[in-house]
């Protein structure tokens, strides 16, 4: 990679991450405004156990980069919500059950991305066409900078 390239790579990546930090910043406060009663953390958790059901409380931990207590506490506050459920225990581990989202968390989920996606839609019609298309041709290479 030739020097300008890597200033230029350098630039981009201060400029997109100043902009994913705005952009999660506005997104935290309409979450706050919403008072839908779950944390961000909560909240993700919820996205999480719904993409890699019967996940298990270590495993989601490390996923989260959160210590096992503190995603235990997490996981019994939804429980208790009723947001999500237990699974059997693993045959192979007794003391591992997988977790899966409940009805209500279901439903709850749907809602809370129905909100964000109208949040989201409501911004992005805001743009000049000029901007739509800038932004349409972002998203391949935004989700090529997203995989591992």
């Amino acid at each position: 990679m030739s020097t300008d390239t890597s200033k230029q790579a350098l630039h981009l990546a201060e400029d997109l991450r100043s902009a994913f930090k705005g952009l999660m910043r506005e997104m935290r406060r309409d979450a706050e405004r919403q008072d839908s009663g779950l944390s961000l953390l909560q909240t993700m958790l919820l996205h999480s156990v719904d993409e890699h059901p019967g996940i298990g409380v270590a495993e989601l931990a490390r996923m989260q980069q959160v210590r096992t207590p503190t995603m235990s506490a997490q996981v019994k506050a939804l429980e208790s919500a009723g947001l999500l459920e237990r699974g059997a225990p693993d045959p192979q581990d007794r003391r591992r059950s997988g977790l899966q989202l409940s009805a209500a968390g279901q439903q709850r989920l749907h809602a809370l991305r129905s909100q964000r996606l109208d949040w989201l839609a409501q911004r992005v019609a805001r743009l000049s066409p000029a901007q739509l298309a800038a932004l349409a041709a972002a998203i391949e290479p935004l989700n090529l900078i997203a995989r591992p």
